[in-house]
């Protein structure tokens, strides 16, 4: 930088740069083109450049210039100034790295020309500097890295750069990963689960690119549990996004999941994880779409089958068994996948729902039951088909049978006298099970539940009292709509749900005013 743009004055333009970056609000082109006035950027690089020994000098002048691009009027002035980005990806200041990461982003943002941005980006070798942040920056510039890499991804011409051609490419993502420390390589397997989320498109090129048996590869390697365990998580991520599910279902890494839950020599977190990922993908119902019966029943088992063989226990990893069933059920699909499976896996749902031996499993069973009655399911898709939903009252009965409450009913005003966090899965339980008419007999038989749900004061919380709200409306939905709103014998109960949901969920009371309080005064 010539000698022409160093500033007599450092802390003159401190100042004026911590009012600018600290401003409230958001700026507009009118700010930024004033600031600029009286410190042209080339001012403002030199100072970043030679620092000037001003203590946060460097650290202000990085978060001014981040709200001057920002700026449609400072995006606009990047173009000229591409060779100091270029400067700013390469150098050992984290802060600068990061800037420089985000200037790029801001270019893809607010240009108005996508040709001349990529054009630009290839001229520079940015991308091939970005792909350098991602694996060797601190993780700020990593995740800055990461946004601007998927940004560039929304462009037809940033996927050729992003994924080209040719696989002995240095920049293509498998090499890349190949050559990379394990913390670079797995940042480079997380780009490529963020990119999953741009768009199908982008999906398909990552699949195509095989892309997908890095993590197939990583998932297979049993002698570095936290590596494996990192590309579980974002493996589990991938499962919550739409294309990532769909393409993820092609491939054997379903398979690779149900050896890891069902080998005893594993860790017991990488199985924990096994089960989690399984059930989030098969309650992907675009996913299951590509996934043959087989291979669902496949899971299933091996779900059901480290379940049972943690039954006495009370675990983290039976829990995790537990909400994995839960997820799978909460599609229509997936309950009734598990409803018909032989034997049937919510067996062990139910029987781990109504024992009060260890608390901690119990909540995950309640609300993995819940989720296969349908709570969390559109009106329409509760009821589930006959054989599932006889499927579903017999095991209820049966498990009622064999305990001391004899009745369904006795099952459920138990879980409602329990703590606050049992009282809140169960009152998602009964929201689920009632639209059926064996369910909504038994609740209409117990006037001590119909007060539990009916009553604003049983619950002190925020979410209790909505959960308990939310119970109260499914019982008297369904109780109008059933062939019960015409016995006389039940008016009561009909009378005391129109109250309570009249009342609302939040300690609604029949009288407001305050009383007075009236009482004779000490004498000594």
């Amino acid at each position: 930088m010539d000698e022409e743009f160093a500033i007599a004055d450092p802390t003159q333009l401190l100042d004026s740069a911590s009012d600018f970056a600290n401003h409230p609000g958001v700026l507009n082109d009118a700010a930024a083109k004033d600031f600029l006035d009286r410190y042209p950027l080339p001012v403002i690089i030199n100072a970043l450049q030679t620092k000037a020994h001003v203590p946060s000098l460097e650290s202000t002048l990085v978060a001014c210039l981040e709200r001057i691009f920002q700026t449609k009027y400072g995006a606009s002035l990047i173009p000229q100034y591409m060779a100091f980005v270029q400067v700013g990806l390469k150098t050992k200041s984290q802060l600068v790295r990061c800037l420089a990461c985000k200037t790029v982003a801001c270019l893809l943002d607010i240009s108005g020309d996508e040709t001349h941005a990529i054009e630009l980006i290839v001229d520079y070798e940015i991308y091939q500097l970005l792909l350098d942040c991602l694996v060797a920056g601190n993780e700020q510039v990593a995740a800055a890295s990461v946004e601007t890499i998927k940004k560039l991804a929304g462009f037809p011409k940033g996927i050729d750069i992003i994924f080209p051609a040719k696989d002995d490419e240095a920049t293509h993502l498998g090499n890349l990963a190949s050559r990379s420390s394990s913390l670079g390589r797995i940042r480079v397997l997380s780009l490529i689960v963020k990119l999953f989320s741009v768009s199908s498109s982008v999906a398909s090129v990552i699949y195509n690119s095989n892309l997908l048996s890095l993590m197939e590869a990583g998932v297979s390697n049993p002698d570095d549990t936290l590596a494996t365990l990192s590309i579980m998580e974002l493996l589990y991520e991938l499962a919550e996004i739409q294309h990532g599910a769909e393409f993820l279902s092609k491939t054997t890494l379903l398979q690779l999941l149900c050896s890891i839950i069902g080998n005893s020599a594993m860790e017991t977190i990488l199985r924990s994880r096994a089960m989690m990922i399984s059930g989030r993908l098969l309650s992907n119902e675009n996913a299951r779409m590509f996934i043959d019966e087989p291979s669902i029943n496949t899971v299933i088992s091996a779900i059901d089958g480290r379940l049972g063989f943690l039954e006495s226990q009370d675990t983290d990893e039976c829990e995790s068994a537990l909400e994995a069933l839960g997820q799978i059920g909460s599609s229509i699909q997936g309950a009734a996948s598990l409803l018909l499976s032989v034997p049937s896996a919510v067996r062990h749902v139910i029987d781990a729902a109504f024992d009060k031996q260890g608390c901690s499993k119990q909540l995950a069973a309640l609300h993995a039951l819940a989720n296969i009655a349908g709570e969390p399911r559109a009106e329409h898709n509760i009821i589930l088909n006959s054989n599932a939903e006889e499927s579903l009252r017999r095991m209820i009965y049966e498990v009622a049978s064999r305990s001391s409450k004899l009745t369904p009913s006795g099952l459920f005003l138990s879980v409602l006298q329990q703590a606050a966090e049992i009282r809140l899965a169960g009152y998602r339980m009964i929201a689920g099970l009632v639209v059926r008419p064996w369910c909504l007999m038994e609740i209409c038989s117990k006037p001590e539940i119909i007060d539990i749900v009916t009553d604003a004061t049983t619950e002190s919380t925020k979410i209790g009292m909505e959960a308990r709200y939310n119970c109260c409306k499914a019982i008297r939905k369904a109780f109008i709509s059933s062939k019960l709103i015409g016995d006389p014998t039940l008016a009561g109960v009909a009378g005391k749900l129109e109250e309570a949901v009249r009342r609302g969920p939040y300690l609604a009371r029949k009288q407001q005013e305050t009383q007075p309080v009236v009482m004779t005064a000490e004498r000594f």
